[in-house]
């Protein structure tokens, strides 16, 4: 017997919707910084998987220049984001996010 399935749009949006869980459950419940911006990350990419995903199977390239667009996002954001953990953790000696409360001063 030969068990081939073919993957279709409900693999990728099932497999987009498990990351975009774990990327919203890094954010929501982790206080180290470097964790929530992976789950940042997390959640980019299940976009991502989402509008690859609706343009193979919709026939456009509309899908792949945003996501295209969606990654350019993310490296800046996390360049960006990254040089604030570091200013932070030069200032603090930590990233713990609760414990940088004295920026509201």
């Amino acid at each position: 017997m030969e068990f081939l399935t073919t993957i279709g749009l409900d693999h990728f949006l099932i497999i987009s919707a498990i990351l975009f869980g774990f990327g919203l459950f890094a954010v929501v419940t982790r206080k180290n910084a470097i964790v929530v911006l992976m789950g940042v990350e997390l959640i980019l990419n299940a976009a991502n998987i989402n509008l690859l995903a609706f343009s193979k199977y919709n026939g456009g390239m509309e899908g792949v220049m945003f996501s295209l667009f969606v990654i350019v996002l993310a490296a800046a954001e996390a360049a960006i984001a990254l040089a604030i953990v570091i200013n932070i953790y030069k200032t603090f000696n930590t990233v713990d996010l609760p414990s940088v409360d004295s920026m509201k001063e």
